[in-house]
C-alpha cells in the first residue's frame, strides 16, 4: 500500500510530459505562421532574387 502512495505522489514524469507538451504547442503555432506567413515570405523572396 505505501508503494502505491509513492507512486501517486511521485511526479518526476510529470516534468517531461509538461515539456511535451510545450513543444507540441510551439511547433502547432510556427506550422500556423509559416502556413499564414510562407507564401508571402516566397514572394518577397522571388522579387528580391529577381532585382538582383
Amino acid at each position: 500500500m505505501s508503494m502505491l502512495k509513492r507512486f501517486i505522489r511521485d511526479e518526476s514524469g510529470a516534468t517531461a510530459i509538461e515539456y511535451g507538451m510545450i513543444a507540441a504547442a510551439m511547433a502547432t503555432v510556427i506550422l500556423g505562421l509559416w502556413a499564414s506567413f510562407g507564401p508571402a515570405v516566397a514572394r518577397l523572396y522571388n522579387d528580391v532574387a529577381g532585382a538582383i
